[in-house]
């Protein structure tokens, strides 16, 4: 047996710089430093094992023609929205992943992403170096972190945190969560538009007033309306696109601040927006945004002026950026890649 190794994206991190396979089976490996969509049907063609990150693996290039011989698709991320899975089940392709590779940095960096929207860190880093000075005018701009009703912020043992997505990375940052001293309360699946009653998302713990679900999930709804942090860490999916819109910002507490290190498409970015300034919510941060990589506000309203005026908080999907997770995805996905070979599959998703 003889396999075409095909990696599009080492520009994210370090491959493996061999794989052990049974001595009956040889391998080429051939590693691509930047993905290039003009050039990826013909540097896919010949492969029967492709490694990507994020590169978009389309019902297209999933054709016969265009890729005849894989078999393998071996993410080298644990979110998996890059690949159209529907068209690699029709082929019989399989699809694995690198779960939980990144949950010590992704959940730290969610915690960090708090703090800087609850404690408008940029906006201050930036009133302070204001020439000339309000802080030396007004001696004090302790207004700057106030919410509109005139109260201070809100510290850690104060917080109800709402986390949204319950697996290995929503555990840890509940752990962090409660570590800190909130309250946590994990949001069962959304199954209606949030209204002041209690309906549905799934997940659990320290109920509050509210009537919890059969297995201790609190529904959706309440914890929208109950939270003063909600964290998405769920994935991108036709059930989650503008999970967070219109509606549900207008069911939120004013003192909430949103954190999203999920995936772009899940918060509705105009929305956010327009939330923010009706002081629907009092902040919000992501890592993550609909269009990635993104320049200016053609790519995103977040990246407009409007946006600038805003307790908007925003870093470039470097969550998992981190020298625990690099070791992770590299060990992961060669492990997977290995166990595949041998028929010993590992780590599928599709």
């Amino acid at each position: 047996m003889h396999h075409e190794i095909v990696a599009l994206e080492r520009i994210h991190q370090p491959l493996p710089d061999t794989f052990d396979f049974p001595p009956s089976t040889t391998y080429n490996l051939t590693v691509y430093d930047r993905p290039d969509a003009a050039l990826l049907h013909s540097r896919v063609r010949d492969a029967t094992i492709l490694i990507v990150t994020t590169i978009k693996i389309s019902a297209e290039t999933l054709h016969p023609d265009v890729t005849p011989n894989l078999q393998l698709i071996a993410l080298m991320a644990t979110g998996t929205d890059a690949v159209d899975l529907q068209a690699c089940r029709k082929r019989r392709i399989r699809v694995t992943n690198c779960p939980a590779a990144n949950v010590d940095a992704v959940s730290e960096h969610a915690i960090s992403l708090y703090f800087a929207a609850r404690r408008k860190t940029a906006i201050l880093d930036r009133a302070t170096r204001q020439v000339p000075s309000d802080w030396k005018e007004k001696r004090t701009l302790t207004g700057m972190l106030r919410f509109a009703d005139g109260q201070p912020p809100l510290s850690c043992g104060d917080e109800v945190m709402g986390v949204v997505g319950y697996g290995a990375l929503g555990k840890a940052i509940a752990g962090l969560g409660r570590a800190l001293g909130m309250k946590v309360l994990i949001a069962a699946r959304k199954t209606t538009t949030p209204t002041s009653t209690s309906e549905g998302f799934d997940q659990v713990l320290s109920p509050p007033e509210s009537t919890a679900t059969s297995d201790d999930r609190i529904p959706f709804a309440d914890v929208l309306r109950q939270s003063t942090v909600l964290v998405l860490s769920l994935p991108r999916n036709p059930q989650t696109i503008n999970l967070l819109s219109t509606a549900e910002f207008a069911a939120m507490s004013p003192h909430t601040v949103l954190v999203n290190i999920a995936r772009g498409g899940i918060v509705d970015e105009t929305a956010v927006i327009q939330a923010l300034k009706d002081g629907q919510i009092a902040g919000y941060a992501t890592d993550v945004l609909e269009k990635e990589p993104a320049e200016g506000p053609e790519d995103s309203p977040l990246l407009g002026q409007e946006a600038a005026e805003l307790n908007i908080t925003l870093s470039p999907h470097l969550a998992w950026f981190a020298q625990r997770t690099i070791k992770n995805l590299a060990a992961i996905l060669k492990s997977t890649v290995e166990a595949w070979v041998q028929g010993k599959e590992i780590n599928v998703i599709a």
